[in-house]
């Protein structure tokens, strides 16, 4: 039927044998929340705040996920146009592992008046950046070296690129699903 609505509902009720403090901000879900629809294109989630007097909803859906946050992050403060990449590769991690598949996405633009590189994995935000964070910088970093030798843009005695060099003015969000666990 054409209207008949899917999906999944969850409702949450912390046990008071588990839970000591169960006074959790309505932000910390928003903030879980938002991520998912950021990392998951097109899914709308909703978020229903029945702790006051009168529910109150609030929903995130992002269509081209990591491409609609970045432009929301940025908006008209870029001082470039945001571009998006997207690659599927397979390997390995060692000779005696298995081979797992990864999938990419990388959307960033660079600004004077945002700095903010975030970076997901099988849709969990990595606080603290992990592998995803060290190859986006080195494959970043070396492509921007590889252009700058080039195109002869280095001056005479100047060193090498590095991340830092360009981290203050990048806006970057990376997103990787991977069957390796």
């Amino acid at each position: 039927a054409p209207n008949h609505k899917t999906g999944t509902r969850q409702r949450w009720r912390p046990d008071l044998e588990v839970f000591t403090d169960i006074d959790i901000p309505a932000e910390y879900f928003l903030d879980v929340i938002k991520r998912q629809a950021v990392v998951n294109p097109g899914i709308q989630f909703e978020f229903v705040d029945r702790s006051g007097d009168k529910p109150e909803k609030t929903v995130f859906c992002y269509q081209n996920g990591i491409s609609d946050y970045l432009k929301e992050l940025v908006g008209e403060n870029g001082l470039t146009a945001p571009e998006y990449w997207e690659a599927e590769r397979t390997g390995r991690d060692r000779e005696d592992k298995e081979d797992y598949r990864v999938k990419l996405s990388v959307a960033f633009c660079f600004s004077n008046r945002v700095k903010l590189c975030e970076y997901y994995h099988n849709s969990s935000f990595l606080e603290y950046g992990g592998s995803p964070e060290r190859a986006v910088r080195q494959a970043f970093t070396s492509q921007i070296d590889s252009y700058l030798r080039t195109s002869g843009r280095y001056l005479k005695n100047e060193s090498k690129i590095t991340f830092a060099d360009v981290e203050d003015a990048l806006v970057l969000i990376s997103s990787s699903f991977s069957t390796h666990t």
